[in-house]
């Protein structure tokens, strides 16, 4: 028999993230998360987007083991913004047997009715920026740090579920040239020029303010796919998590002459398996390892972000920021990048990697069911 207990006290939620943890353990494509971090964004002190959203975790039990867990969201913002009735799934991981999916989606699924939703879909977090869709594809990769990592019945019983597709995302691993895309710096140079713009790096203006302004523009370039923008409380936050990753020699910020950033790109450096190390803990030493992994050398980095100022898309911006971190990256030694996740319908972007030899190699998918 399965029960499902509502995880309210930190006793629980530390259980709820670490579950995981026992359900991959063994398996060599499968990333933890940095169990505070998680714990914290359960919070509702600790996370700014409790002031317009409502969650609640859920883990089920079967002869008192936990064998699946899931987080349903209420973004009441995003709802009053597109004028829906949504809930998101999240943080959902389960063994396979159709008694645990169905006693963990019914309860979910119930509490959205409770609410009045009549669609249910994710993986989806409380933003943008926390791990979104569930992996359909490349379940022989190792995942990034940042993405989940699923066993592929998951997708077996989502759709036993009722679950279909609502949009999906792709991965990319990229190829970096020996030497820099001669094109590539020429077109940069040209639009650097006719728009006047141009590169501004770190020393030049306080890292915190460098960051501020990367968010700031990540609000006006994210608008496919029901992005709601950041205020300004989350802003901080996620100021704060993304300081320690940022390298100068991974990074490209992209300015006008009166010193507005119009668009930047971001990289680190592949910590995957130093998050593998630490499972999920901090200390004593996880952030030796960390630390580590972020100033040591590496031949591969991970491509967290890019973005171009809306009005600018379309006219070779895209090209300073390319040219600026093929620049930096082969200086460094870097021979592989491999993209976060990428919406299957941003033309713009997809095309961009095929000049550096760019291979789908993940795909993963948001789910949605009518209730």
């Amino acid at each position: 028999m399965v029960t499902i207990k509502e995880a309210v006290t930190k006793k629980d939620l530390v259980k709820f993230m670490e579950f995981p943890l026992e359900l991959y353990k063994g398996n060599s494509y499968y990333v933890p998360d940095i169990l505070a971090s998680q714990v914290a964004d359960m919070e509702k002190d600790k996370n700014p987007a409790f002031a317009f959203c409502q969650a609640k975790a859920f883990l089920a039990y079967r002869d008192g083991k936990i064998v699946g867990r899931i987080q349903g969201i209420l973004n009441n913002r995003a709802n009053e913004t597109f004028g829906k009735k949504y809930m998101c799934f999240t943080q959902v991981d389960f063994i396979d047997d159709d008694e645990v999916v169905d006693a963990l989606f019914d309860t979910v699924e119930s509490w959205a009715q409770e609410l009045g939703c009549t669609l249910m879909h994710g993986p989806l977090g409380f933003s943008d920026m926390d791990r979104e869709g569930m992996l359909i594809e490349g379940f022989d990769q190792l995942s990034l740090f940042h993405t989940y990592y699923n066993h592929p019945y998951y997708l077996t019983q989502l759709t036993r579920r009722g679950y279909g597709k609502e949009v999906d995302w792709v991965e990319m691993r990229l190829t970096l040239p020996t030497e820099p895309i001669e094109s590539v710096t020429k077109v940069s140079d040209y639009v650097k020029k006719r728009k006047k713009l141009h590169v501004v790096n770190m020393g030049d203006k306080p890292l915190k303010e460098l960051i501020n302004d990367m968010f700031l523009l990540y609000n006006r370039a994210y608008t496919l796919f029901g992005m709601i923008p950041l205020d300004d409380a989350q802003i901080a936050k996620y100021v704060s998590e993304f300081r320690p990753m940022v390298s100068k020699r991974t990074t490209s910020f992209i300015y006008t002459e009166e010193g507005e950033m119009v668009a930047f790109g971001i990289c680190c450096p592949r910590l995957d398996k130093a998050m593998q190390k630490m499972k999920g803990k901090t200390m004593p030493f996880g952030w030796i390892r960390l630390l580590k992994a972020l100033k040591g050398k590496n031949d591969t980095v991970d491509l967290l972000l890019i973005a171009v100022r809306p009005d600018l898309q379309g006219q070779g911006v895209n090209a300073i920021i390319l040219d600026d971190m093929q620049h930096k990256l082969i200086k460094a030694g870097v021979r592989y990048a491999e993209t976060g996740p990428m919406l299957e319908i941003n033309d713009h972007i997809l095309a961009q990697w095929e000049r550096f030899q760019g291979v789908q190699h993940k795909r993963r998918r948001c789910f949605v069911k009518e209730l």
